[in-house]
């Protein structure tokens, strides 16, 4: 009986072959220690729940909802909605991490990304799709204030006709029709798997069970711009400012950063101090920051105001609240 033989490996093959004989034995075990930890880091990665795209007109954007809770934007969806491409692509730093996307990384729209955000946009989430292969995205919040970046570019270089700025618009005037969360909650269906008890973990992240040292957290800038809109005199001369600014900023601001937090933060007070303030009692791993970023674009919004009838509107676009969601009819938004 003739006996068959296996043909010798050709191409890839067995050029790989070739290549795993002639390395030494440390650098084959250094190659398979590197394995080995990629995939214990594709192991850790947040695996996607639920899937799908959120859509105004013409513009679609794929969202995922992961397995930590985050709602999360696909940073090349991102990329192609705003340059109208396929692909984008970010501008990478000199060890190849991905970096700022290159529509953001223009001339004319850079300088009007502050330091924070710009950190947030070097910092995207790397999770694992459905499909299996790791993927880039952005917490879906960070899309309004990308939306904001390039409204203000546009506005101060008379830009107000180009594709990122159209895109913003659309983008903005869909958002205020319903909060970005409710958005990819809608569609990904995660809004019919959610647990009963979210508020209450939601609010448990922000509100601190026991009060918080005083911390300066308002800037200046907030209270000199209420002043301007509504005038009175900056600063005030009996150095106490108006008793309505605490209606305006529980509205702008406690109203708008979780669910039914500010009743929560309310209730914290009413059995504390008196005299302590509202972001007292808020936690410094989840509550403080959220509202130093919040407060960030409250303040662009008074500065963008040139009367005071034209702030509160523009935070309800910006920044819906929570509980006054609106029926979603992107069909029916004109471009």
């Amino acid at each position: 009986m003739a006996i068959s033989k296996k043909p010798n490996p050709i191409g890839k093959a067995n050029s790989g072959k070739a290549r795993a004989a002639a390395l030494t034995p440390e650098k084959r075990k250094e190659i398979s220690q590197k394995g080995v930890e990629a995939k214990k880091i594709k192991a850790s990665m947040p695996k996607v729940t639920h899937e799908g795209v959120i859509k105004v007109l013409d513009i679609s954007i794929p969202c995922y909802v992961l397995s930590t809770g985050q709602r999360v934007l696909s940073q090349r969806g991102i990329s192609e909605a705003f340059t109208g491409s396929v692909g984008g692509g970010a501008i990478a730093n000199k060890s190849g991490a991905q970096k700022i996307p290159r529509f953001l990384a223009k001339k004319d729209i850079k300088p009007f990304i502050n330091n924070d955000l710009m950190a947030r946009i070097n910092s995207p989430i790397e999770f694992i799709p459905k499909a299996g292969r790791s993927a880039l995205g952005y917490d879906c919040s960070l899309l309004p204030e990308i939306c904001e970046v390039i409204m203000d570019s546009a506005k101060e270089n008379s830009k107000s006709d180009s594709i990122e700025c159209k895109t913003a618009e659309l983008l903005i005037r869909g958002f205020a029709r319903v909060g970005i969360v409710a958005l990819v909650d809608e569609a990904t269906g995660y809004q019919d798997a959610r647990a009963k008890d979210a508020l209450a973990q939601i609010l448990e992240k922000f509100v601190a069970k026991e009060l918080q040292p005083w911390v300066k957290t308002f800037p200046v800038e907030y209270y000199k711009e209420l002043c301007r809109l509504y005038g009175v005199p900056f600063p005030p001369p009996n150095g106490n400012f108006p008793q309505f600014f605490c209606h305006v900023t529980n509205n702008a601001i406690y109203s708008r950063l979780a669910p039914e937090l500010l009743p929560e933060l309310k209730k914290a007070a009413s059995k504390q101090e008196r005299k302590a303030k509202l972001h007292q009692y808020l936690t410094s791993e989840i509550g403080h920051p959220k509202l130093r970023e919040h407060l960030a674009s409250i303040v662009t919004l008074l500065k963008l105001s040139k009367k005071k009838d034209d702030f509160l509107p523009m935070v309800d676009m910006i920044h819906p609240k929570f509980n006054e969601n609106f029926a979603l009819d992107f069909g029916a938004i004109e471009g």
